[in-house]
């Protein structure tokens, strides 16, 4: 089962890159072979993952997600071969269909029709990065360049959603490589991502997909005490819909349930559910971000699994 850790650097840090590089490289040193960057209003996650795959050779960095709005799939294709080819072969390119209520805010629109706008983003990337070249007019993107798409060194890349509805599964599993679920619980693995996305993909003739689980950790021996702070974090993702599908789908009571509490062993025992239920790769979000006394230990668990 690979496994891999979110990476956030310290937000006081002087230099926000230089900071990102350098827990990345810790976090190589011990023995952690894959971290994963979200996309935030102040960092570009792309670009990041290139530079710190870049700087630590060996380490394979991804995105975990890229929200596909605003952003146009050729400008996607464009961003994600030059951190490619920046990395040498160790990116991986994730993507999310995004929350409607902090886009509305931030960007003032609303961006409808979902799951079409999904598969028309998919469907150009999959024409760029398996043919090198694309023309297509869908019913919520056109992509007909008179130019190159294409970047020397900058394919093949793995592409992955996070889908976690019946939809978005399905396109998924037609277009990407895999789906990247956060909050999705091992009953909800084994009952209904894994059998619907691996469907949609032996239909359409493609792969077997990744099936790569994000699990938020707290590494600590006051498991009480760290429940609460699991649940003062992730109350926000307990209001968006489509987190409360899944919370609800997974039969808990508390989105706190889905949370890895507890010391290097029971953390490391809970998350080997997930690799039972069907996971292919288990990412391990930290919910204590900052500080080597928080993160080190869930690099130990990491590396151990």
């Amino acid at each position: 089962m690979a496994t891999g850790v979110v990476l956030d650097p310290d937000r006081n840090a002087a230099n926000h890159v230089d900071a990102s590089i350098d827990q990345a490289r810790r976090a190589y040193d011990a023995g952690v072979r894959q971290v994963w960057i979200a996309q935030q209003f102040d960092h570009d996650a792309i670009g990041l993952a290139g530079h710190v795959g870049a700087a630590v050779p060996g380490l394979g960095v991804g995105t975990f997600v890229v929200p596909i709005n605003p952003r146009h799939p050729l400008i996607v294709a464009s961003q994600a071969q030059t951190a490619q080819a920046a990395t040498h072969g160790n990116f991986s390119l994730g993507l999310g269909l995004g929350a409607h209520a902090p886009e509305a805010k931030a960007f003032g629109t609303d961006y409808a029709h979902t799951i079409g706008r999904l598969r028309d983003h998919l469907t150009v990337l999959r024409s760029i990065l398996d043919t090198g070249a694309v023309d297509f007019a869908g019913d919520q993107l056109t992509a007909r360049p008179d130019w190159p798409v294409t970047v020397a060194g900058g394919s093949p890349i793995p592409v992955y959603v996070a889908a976690m509805g019946p939809q978005a599964l399905r396109v998924t599993g037609e277009l990407a490589d895999g789906t990247l679920p956060y909050l999705a619980g091992p009953r909800t693995l084994s009952e209904f991502i894994v059998p619907t996305i691996t469907a949609a993909a032996e239909a359409a003739g493609r792969p077997v997909p990744k099936v790569v689980a994000a699990v938020p950790v707290l590494v600590t021996d006051d498991v009480t005490a760290g429940r609460d702070a699991a649940a003062e974090v992730l109350e926000f993702y307990a209001g968006i819909p489509s987190y409360a599908k899944v919370i609800a789908r997974e039969g808990v009571d508390s989105v706190v349930d889905l949370a890895a509490v507890g010391t290097v062993a029971d953390v490391s025992r809970q998350l080997r559910r997930y690799r039972d239920a069907g996971a292919t790769d288990v990412v391990l979000s930290p919910l204590v971000r900052t500080g080597l006394a928080a993160l080190e230990p869930v690099w130990e668990v990491a590396a151990g699994l």
